[in-house]
């Protein structure tokens, strides 16, 4: 059954760092655009990054434009989110999740979704 299973989180103090990983199986990789995604507390969930299938293509929003890095291994069905500079306001469940080649800002799209992960940064 296809499935993305997210790990790499945890408690950090605000300026670490974490790399998240996707790792897909079910499906082949290299034809899915992966999306990272979280939700904090109270608030809404909220697109992260994406990269496309070629790797060709990436985004990130606003907030962790500079600080985040999405990349993709598809020899090893992962995908990474290396977060840097980590501060309070990056605290949420983060969620990777699929669509076929490109990305898209329309969580509707993304029909395969991993559990979530923690990240909690404080000091």
């Amino acid at each position: 059954q296809p499935q993305l299973v997210e790990s790499g989180g945890g408690l950090v103090q605000p300026g670490g760092s974490l790399r998240l990983s996707c790792v897909v199986s079910g499906f082949s990789l290299n034809i899915y655009a992966i999306g990272w995604f979280r939700q904090a507390p109270g608030k809404e969930r909220e697109g992260v990054s994406c990269i496309s299938s070629s790797g060709l293509v990436s985004n990130y929003a606003d907030p962790v434009k500079g600080r985040f890095t999405i990349s993709r291994d598809n020899a090893k069905n992962t995908v990474y989110l290396q977060i840097d500079q980590l501060n309070v306001e990056d605290t949420a469940t983060y969620y990777c999740a699929a669509r076929p080649v490109d990305c898209k800002n329309y969580e509707p799209l993304y029909r395969l979704w991993g559990q979530g992960i923690q990240v909690t940064v404080s000091s």
